[in-house]
């Protein structure tokens, strides 16, 4: 009787690795897809690569004042969720006691989000009525 139960049950939790392994294999695929907290991570890279990763410059006021408000908006939340995701990285990397690479990124991506803000205050600022003036700076200073 004390056979068959130890025997059951090796086999039961053989049968239910085997079967989660499987169930793994095949969702990971959708689940590295799919995973919201990959977002926030950026792709590894190994030491070894060869050519250095080139970043992007920030965005010049200039530019900004030719977007409309819908593609700020976008914009900044795509430097919102760019951020955090260097935040992230950068205090990963710290609690492991290794050196964040390109340090300055959170800087380009710090200036070009207070472009934004400073060209939306400026369309703000040379709107006509003061009712719509002032319901843009609380979105601006609420972003």
């Amino acid at each position: 009787m004390l056979a068959a139960r130890l025997f059951g049950r090796t086999f039961l939790a053989a049968a239910k690795s085997e079967s989660s392994a499987a169930a793994a294999a095949s969702s990971s695929a959708t689940r590295e897809a799919l995973n919201p907290l990959e977002q926030f991570f950026e792709v590894d890279r190994t030491p070894e690569d060869d050519k250095p990763v080139v970043y992007g410059r920030g965005w010049k006021a200039s530019e900004l004042r030719l977007k409309s408000w819908d593609d700020l908006q976008k914009l900044w939340y795509v430097l919102l969720k760019e951020k955090n995701m260097l935040m992230t990285q950068r205090q990963m990397l710290n609690a492991q006691n290794l050196r964040f690479p390109n340090p300055e990124r959170i800087s380009k991506v710090r200036k070009s989000m207070c472009r934004i803000k400073h060209v939306l205050t400026e369309r703000a600022i040379d709107e006509a009525d003061p009712r719509r003036s002032t319901e843009m700076k609380r979105m601006i200073n609420a972003l």
